[in-house]
């Protein structure tokens, strides 16, 4: 039978863990006869070291954490008999966002961006986990930013590109097209860095960086 920690175990090995999941019979946004929608991502530690061995890394060739992705969550899929979706290859593109929302362990962060109960700023899904299963889910929590009196994010970035209207990309852009966007290019975005959640998520500045490196390319 098929339960969360039957899809962990599947996920374990390859440093992915489940990061949210709702129920969603007669969904029009999955594929037909879904009874649960699982999202899944990075598990840290570890995830990094573990994505650079991998022979998509290792091949040199484009996308490689998409084409590992698709192989893995891809594979986990078929053996759990679900349908494997994910947030790249389209147009169309899956609602991963709102999703995530709809999962409870994610909510709209004071600038906008998700924050993961996890995560933080780092909210990140390499793939979803569509099942015909109506499985078991956990209670859920509240966001953290209910309880973060400071609330660091809407300060953190040097030219407040990312605030509580929004995210202006092109001012984002332009920072890091200097040498004062050097932090931001090396060790990950100010803003999602100066959340609490964030600094207690064990992800690696080299991740950041190459995101960082294939976001502003």
């Amino acid at each position: 039978m098929i339960d969360l920690s039957a899809i962990e175990a599947a996920l374990n090995p390859h440093h992915l863990a489940v990061m949210g999941g709702f129920h969603a019979k007669d969904d029009p946004t999955l594929p037909e006869g879904t009874q649960t929608l699982v999202l899944v991502g990075p598990a840290e530690p570890g995830f990094w070291p573990h994505l650079l061995a991998q022979p998509e890394w290792q091949s040199g060739a484009a996308d490689p954490i998409d084409r590992w992705s698709r192989r893995v969550i891809g594979q986990i899929a078929c053996d759990l008999r679900a349908k494997a979706l994910f947030p790249f290859g389209g147009p169309p593109w899956h609602p991963f966002y709102q999703w995530a929302l709809r999962s409870g362990r994610a909510w709209e962060s004071p600038v906008r961006l998700l924050v993961h109960d996890q995560m933080g700023l780092f909210a990140s899904y390499r793939g979803a986990l569509a099942l015909r299963e109506a499985l078991d889910l956990p209670v859920t929590g509240a966001s953290p930013c209910s309880t973060c009196a400071d609330k660091p994010c809407l300060t953190a970035c040097p030219v407040q590109a990312l605030t509580d209207v929004g995210y202006d990309l092109a001012v984002c852009h332009s920072f890091l097209d200097r040498s004062e966007g050097g932090d931001c290019m090396k060790n990950g975005c100010n803003a999602r860095r100066a959340c609490p959640v964030s600094q207690a998520y064990a992800r690696l500045p080299e991740q950041s960086a190459y995101h960082m490196g294939q976001f502003h390319k």
